[in-house]
C-alpha cells in the first residue's frame, strides 16, 4: 500500500460509539459494521484460546454479540484505558468465564434472531492451523482483526467496480496484488495487460488507481472501527504505514 497525505475527515462518526447512539437507525448501522469486522476474530479465539470445539464456539460467537447489544457491553468502554479491540477481548473472556462456571448452560440473547455468519468459512481458515502460544493470542487477535478489516474493503471494493463496470480493473487487483502470494512467480505488467487487452501504461495506472481506492476503503472502515483520532492514526501506521494528518 502507497503511503497517503490526506487529512481523513475528522467529523465522520465513529462506529464504536455510535453503537450508544440514541438513533435506532445510526445504532443499527454501527452494530452491523462492528459484528462484521469482529465476529470472526471472536470465533476463532473461542476455538483456540478456550478451546471450544465449533459448535460451541459458534453459540458463544453468536450469544456473544446478542448479548453485547443486549446488555449494553460497549457502553463501559474507555477509549482512555485500552483499545477497543482489548476491550471487547475481555468481555469476551468475560462471558465465557461466567459460561464455564454455570451448572448449565442456557441459551440467552432477548429474543435476538441469529446472526448470518460464514462459520463453515472460519473453521476452514482453522484447519491444520497450530494454535498460538497464550503469550500471543492478543497478536494473533489482532492479525484476524486486520484480516477482517481488508476482506470487508475488499468485498465493498469488487461490488463498487462491478457496479460502475469495471470489471477489468478488480480483475486487475486479483491477479496482479491477491493472486501473488500462492505464485512462484509475480507476473509482468505486459503479461496482465495481455490478459485485459491493456498497455503497460494502462496496467500500471490500473494498478495505481485501484490501490489506491483499496486503501481509502480500509481507510475509511479502519476510522470508523476507531475510538479517537489518535487510535486511529496508530493504527494506521500499523497496517498500512500511513500516517493521516
Amino acid at each position: 500500500m502507497e503511503p497517503s497525505s490526506e487529512r481523513f475527515p475528522l467529523t465522520r462518526h465513529s462506529v464504536v460509539l455510535a453503537v450508544r447512539s440514541s438513533d435506532a437507525p445510526q445504532r443499527q448501522r454501527a452494530w452491523e459494521r462492528l459484528v462484521e469486522a469482529y465476529w470472526k476474530p471472536v470465533y476463532k479465539y473461542l476455538r483456540l484460546q478456550w478451546r471450544a470445539d465449533g459448535e460451541q464456539a459458534r453459540d458463544w460467537t453468536q450469544e456473544f454479540f446478542a448479548r453485547a447489544l443486549e446488555k449494553g457491553f460497549f457502553d463501559r468502554f474507555d477509549p482512555a484505558r485500552a483499545r477497543f479491540r482489548t476491550f471487547l477481548r475481555v468481555c469476551v473472556d468475560g462471558m465465557v468465564g461466567k459460561e464455564r462456571e454455570a451448572a448449565q448452560r442456557q441459551k440467552r440473547g432477548g429474543g435476538v434472531a441469529p446472526l448470518s455468519l460464514d462459520f463453515a468459512a472460519a473453521e476452514g481458515e482453522l484447519a491444520g492451523l497450530e494454535p498460538p502460544a497464550p503469550e500471543q493470542m492478543d497478536d494473533y487477535f489482532h492479525r484476524e482483526w486486520m484480516k477482517s478489516l481488508f476482506e470487508g474493503a475488499l468485498r465493498e471494493l469488487e461490488a463498487i467496480l462491478r457496479a460502475a463496470g469495471k470489471e477489468r480493473l478488480w480483475h486487475l487487483l486479483v491477479r496482479y496484488d491477491l493472486e501473488a502470494p500462492g505464485r512462484l512467480e509475480k507476473l509482468s505488467y505486459a503479461e496482465v495487460g495481455r490478459e485485459l487487452g491493456w498497455s503497460v501504461t494502462q496496467v500500471t495506472n490500473g494498478l495505481h488507481s485501484v490501490r489506491r481506492q483499496l486503501r481509502e476503503r480500509v481507510l475509511a472502515r479502519l476510522r470508523e472501527l476507531c475510538s479517537d483520532d489518535d487510535e486511529y492514526r496508530a493504527e494506521a501506521r500499523a497496517l498500512l504505514g500511513v500516517d493521516p494528518r
